[in-house]
């Protein structure tokens, strides 16, 4: 009988107390698994096992960690990602059930291009992540007639603005990075009214970080989140050059940015 599973109180109140008290007695929970974070072997028998629901609009999937990879979590995607996304982060090793789930991800997300880097932040490199809209970005619920609102959305979310490059970026609480098989899965902010977290910005397909990025962000368990609208950073193939576009438009004023944990490996 699996003794060292965890089932959070988000995951049972998502799954019910009947199906939460079948996993905790070793019903339909694998003896092995490969973690749903970094892929290795784990035993729900021998050591701490942590389940993860990801949830989509009527789908959810039922994954398993090492507790010491991801605490035990709802997570909330876009029901058209969730199937792509989550079995590139589980294998294919995951239950399937359908549920209602009213709730969704409440209002539709902006579309955003985002690049890994690493940045120099007093001779200490740090990874980051630059976020730049495809276009303008409406306050939702509105026309678009007061303009590009995506920094001051974001300020109210808690990002700071950046005047200088050379200076660390304060802890954004309850927002995370989701980092699987080497691989960035999404950036999560926190639900409403305390919920479980939700995809801020969810990959159409994993992004491929490099060796280097997950060694940096793996060491520190925290990434620099740089945020600035459409235009003011562009395509750039070099790390210099991100860089240079970065600190061009930290002197614009065009720029905000937070330190998030990170989630996985």
């Amino acid at each position: 009988m699996p003794r060292m599973l965890d089932v959070s109180e988000d995951v049972r109140a998502e799954i019910g107390d009947a199906e939460a008290d079948r996993l905790l007695v070793g019903d339909n929970t694998p003896g092995s698994y490969d973690c749903t974070s970094c892929r290795t072997p784990g035993d729900s028998e021998q050591e701490r096992t942590s389940t993860v629901l990801f949830v989509g609009d009527e789908t959810a999937v039922l994954a398993f960690a090492h507790a010491t990879c991801i605490p035990s979590q709802v997570v909330q995607v876009a029901e058209e990602q969730l199937q792509g996304a989550v079995r590139s982060i589980t294998g294919g090793n995951a239950e399937h059930q359908s549920q209602e789930h009213p709730e969704g991800l409440g209002t539709e997300q902006a579309v955003l291009g985002i690049t890994s880097g690493l940045v120099l932040i007093d001779d200490e490199v740090h990874p980051a992540l630059v976020v730049e809209p495809t276009g303008p970005i409406a306050r939702p619920g509105t026309d678009g007639s007061r303009g590009d609102e995506f920094l001051q959305l974001l300020l109210e979310q808690g990002f700071q603005p950046v005047h200088r490059m050379d200076q660390m970026p304060a802890v954004l609480h309850g927002w995370s990075i989701l980092l699987a098989m080497g691989q960035l899965h999404a950036v999560l902010q926190p639900g409403t009214d305390g919920g479980a977290p939700v995809a801020w910005w969810q990959a159409h397909a994993p992004l491929q970080v490099t060796e280097g990025w997950r060694t940096t962000a793996n060491k520190s368990q925290s990434v620099l989140v740089f945020a600035a609208p459409a235009g003011a950073i562009g395509q750039q193939p070099r790390e210099d050059l991100l860089r240079d576009a970065l600190d061009r438009a930290a002197a614009g004023g065009l720029l905000v940015a937070a330190a998030m944990p990170l989630a996985g490996t």
